[in-house]
């Protein structure tokens, strides 16, 4: 049965060859006969003019907004525009920290209290103590501050949380000048590209005696992306920077709630 199913294959295959052989000789013999018309025919077609409409209906590739932004950066020259990148890069990797560590430091200030002073009620310092430990936040950290210093006095527990309050402060602030300097350096930078492109195009019409407009176009062209990829990228690493610092001042006004309402039943519980 396979050498039957094999000899039928191969006879095929020859009647397949031997009938694109005739089908050549055919057409060969076709094109001896008619060669001096279709010469004519086809140097007709090649001198007639292609019409516009045809070319005109062609659809154009559109380019997507990851190619445009690609191109871009090649066009604007990766010495300047690789920096800005950085910058970029830079920036977001110290905002995007800064935002976690700032929402898990956010604590529920009313029900810490109400821990701290059921605590108080049924177990003393100590278990307050306990009940801040186990909390997270800088409020948290605050209050065991304070509670450290009750034996010493109320006095001595606001002074404590204020001066404890201001290194908590300093901690939700820590970063924040990174994300400053990346929004000052990137628009520096994208000048400092303008100006060398500037100089470069300078250079050019210097060197071909003559102002063409397509040189000069081209060239504050791509002096001017680095100043747009510069700017940019300041614009969103500002974005951040305010929600960062709206972040940090809530936190900061919560832990000043927070510390007073702790030093009230603290001079409650004392008064007993």
């Amino acid at each position: 049965m396979k050498k039957l199913v094999t000899l039928m294959m191969l006879t095929g295959v020859f009647m397949l060859v031997h009938l694109k052989s005739i089908a050549q000789d055919d057409t060969t013999a076709q094109t001896d006969s008619t060669e001096v018309v279709t010469e004519e025919v086809v140097e007709e077609e090649v001198a007639a003019p292609v019409p516009a409409t045809i070319q005109d209906d062609e659809p154009e590739a559109e380019l997507s907004f990851h190619q445009i932004v690609k191109e871009q950066f090649i066009a604007g020259g990766w010495e300047f525009m690789g920096i800005v990148l950085l910058c970029l890069i830079l920036g977001l990797a110290v905002a995007i920290e800064r935002i976690i560590t700032l929402n898990l430091a956010t604590t529920n200030t009313k029900k810490l209290l109400e821990k701290v002073e059921g605590a108080l009620a049924q177990g003393g310092v100590d278990a307050a103590k306990e009940v801040c430990r186990n909390t997270q936040g800088p409020v948290a950290s605050i209050f065991v501050q304070g509670l450290m210093r009750m034996s010493e006095g109320v006095d001595m527990v606001e002074k404590s949380i204020i001066a404890y309050g201001s290194v908590e402060m300093g901690k939700l602030e820590k970063g924040m000048i990174w994300i400053s300097l990346f929004i000052s350096m990137a628009p520096m930078l994208g000048f400092m590209g303008t100006v060398i492109g500037m100089i470069g195009a300078f250079d050019a019409i210097a060197e071909a005696g003559d102002v063409s407009p397509a040189l000069v176009a081209g060239g504050i062209k791509i002096a001017l992306l680095t100043t747009v990829g510069g700017l940019i990228v300041a614009v969103i690493l500002q974005l951040f920077y305010n929600y960062l610092v709206s972040k940090i001042d809530s936190l900061v006004n919560s832990m000043e709630d927070a510390s007073i309402s702790l030093v009230d039943i603290l001079v409650k519980h004392s008064a007993k």
